[in-house]
């Protein structure tokens, strides 16, 4: 694994409250945790096509985003953001929801395709690049694939939401390892603490 710190915090989903709890919006949620943790507050930024939050982790400046421009067009938020913030892909951690784990898994990768998820294929698109972290936050699957659209554009039940939330506090506390570059121990404790549960 490499040992490239995370500079850059991306959550992926829709804007506006019609989708605010869907879960599609898993992405939404990781993001807000590192905000509520460290003190940090969003703010619309045009430039960004998305909602800013400045925040500090481990003793170093994290950048947290919220794009406003739909899932399907994540790229053109996060484009405008590393080349403002001269940040390389590779610093950067894209949080988003995964049908292909069961609600409250966990998977922390740092490259890789897009699996069919239309947030990561734009965002591919326009960075011209896999090479970028991606913390993977299972909300299951609803059993066959004509489904999965009105799936995640609807919110779990609670029991389900429950461990989906559970599962953003643990992703969210192991992030200042993540900061200190330190990929293979944030893996580590992710993947061994699932297994646990």
């Amino acid at each position: 694994m490499s040992d490239i710190p995370v500079r850059v915090v991306v959550g992926l989903g829709n804007p506006g409250p019609r989708y605010d709890r869907t879960r599609h919006n898993a992405g939404f949620w990781f993001v807000d945790e590192l905000a509520r943790l460290h003190g940090g507050s969003f703010r619309s930024e045009r430039k960004f096509n998305g909602q800013l939050a400045r925040i500090s982790i481990a003793g170093e400046d994290v950048v947290l985003l919220k794009p406003e421009t739909f899932m399907n067009r994540s790229g053109e938020a996060l484009g405008p953001l590393l080349r403002f913030f001269k940040v390389d892909p590779a610093a950067m951690l894209v949080a988003h929801d995964e049908i292909d784990l069961s609600p409250g898994g966990l998977k922390l990768k740092q490259d890789g395709g897009h699996g069919g998820h239309n947030g990561l294929r734009d965002t591919i698109r326009v960075l011209g690049t896999r090479a970028f972290g991606r913390l993977r936050i299972g909300v299951g699957h609803p059993g066959h694939k004509d489904d999965v659209v009105p799936y995640v554009l609807r919110v779990a039940p609670a029991a389900e939401q429950a461990e989906i939330d559970r599962a953003v506090e643990r992703a969210a506390a192991a992030v200042p390892l993540l900061v200190e570059g330190d990929w293979a121990r944030a893996y580590q404790r992710l993947h061994t603490a699932e297994k646990a549960e």
